[in-house]
């Protein structure tokens, strides 16, 4: 399973709302029971409807299993076209972005693209994916029109 989970972090790497991680229980005791891991591997996940603890996941343990449960349960897509999809901060960007020209955009998603690799914490990479993921859909030219 560990190459799968593997695969499933690399796959996610660059989402705007999905965050793969793990933690060797047999190391960190203490976060374990916080968290009422007792057997392993155990896998959860957090989102706006569990509680802080998260939630068990009961599903298959392949790389397919995994990734479908995280494309229909976990990840958030915003899409330009649609504002209503986005979060609030993603709306206010493409607000700003969308009275921008061609080449505008195109240097901004240039720029940020370039910051992919440096260090930053958790929900400024998250907005730097969202936002790279908005300019490629405006870049691309089918939603600049429909704004």
């Amino acid at each position: 399973m560990k190459g799968d989970w593997e695969d499933l972090g690399t796959a996610f790497a660059e989402s705007s709302s999905v965050l793969i991680g793990d933690v060797d229980c047999t190391i960190e005791t203490e976060l374990a029971s916080e968290y009422g891991v007792s057997g392993y591997p155990t896998i959860k996940y957090f989102t706006a409807e569990t509680d802080a603890k998260g939630d068990a996941y009961s599903g298959g343990r392949d790389l397919v299993s995994l990734k479908k449960f995280v494309e229909d349960k976990l990840e958030r897509k915003c899409e330009a076209s649609d504002p209503s999809t986005c979060s609030e901060k993603e709306q206010k960007f493409i607000t700003k972005m969308s009275g921008k020209d061609a080449d505008a955009l195109t240097k901004e998603l240039g720029r940020l693209n370039g910051m992919k690799e440096k260090s930053m914490k958790a929900e400024q990479k998250a907005f730097l994916f969202a936002r790279i993921h908005i300019l490629t859909q405006l870049t691309a030219g089918d939603v600049k029109e429909d704004l």
